[in-house]
């Protein structure tokens, strides 16, 4: 009998770390709806095209990427707030009557408090999970917290107004430090140095 070896190859399939544009469709949808929030633009019908492609298809398409990275807490923080503004775009429509005048009547806007209570409890403990990642994104992550508090209380009309403001505040926050973690990936991975520092992990938990 012949001696047969097998040879086993591996091939790695390399990609680039979708970090960038998922942090810029935050930033985006963030932003918009953060202007009409403060009061700087009037309605939501000109937020519901950034909150459907940026920040629902820009950061699923992110979350697809991740997971061939191999990153789970990309994977899990970019496809589930991905699903977020995709479920929050489909609330509005369903407020305008896009589903028909039966869904608009029957719609409470407590049960979006309740999701924003899910949310809130998802987003502290990835916010933990940020603390070994960088500084920005931990920042970004505080003020995710701070914005489903502010969402949760002046949906269920507690404080409404106060709550609402600090919802405000809080997502401009958020579109402004992700605008600049944006950059930061596509610029330090572009000129293979710190260009925009975004601070080491904690290094709490490792």
């Amino acid at each position: 009998m012949m001696n047969q070896t097998q040879t086993t190859q591996k091939i790695q399939m390399t990609s680039a770390d979708p970090s960038a544009f998922g942090l810029f469709g935050l930033a985006m949808v963030t932003l918009v709806a953060s202007s009409a929030k403060l009061g700087w633009t009037d309605g939501v019908s000109f937020v519901l095209p950034w909150a459907i492609f940026l920040g629902g298809f820009a950061q699923l398409i992110a979350s697809v990427l991740d997971a061939k990275h191999n990153n789970t807490f990309g994977t899990t923080a970019f496809g589930a707030f991905g699903l977020f503004w995709l479920g929050v775009g489909t609330s509005w429509l369903i407020q305008y009557g896009v589903f028909g005048e039966a869904a608009a009547a029957a719609a409470d806007p407590k049960q979006l408090g309740i999701a924003f209570i899910g949310y809130l409890i998802f987003s502290i403990f990835m916010t933990i999970g940020a603390m070994e990642t960088h500084k920005v994104l931990f920042i970004i992550f505080v003020l995710i917290d701070f914005l489903f508090i502010g969402l949760t209380f002046s949906t269920l009309g507690i404080a409404e107004e106060a709550m609402h403001q600090f919802a405000a505040i809080s997502e401009f926050l958020i579109a402004i430090f992700s605008f600049y973690g944006s950059a930061a990936s596509v610029l330090n991975t572009h000129f293979g140095k710190v260009t925009l520092p975004v601070g080491k992990a904690f290094g709490v938990f490792k």
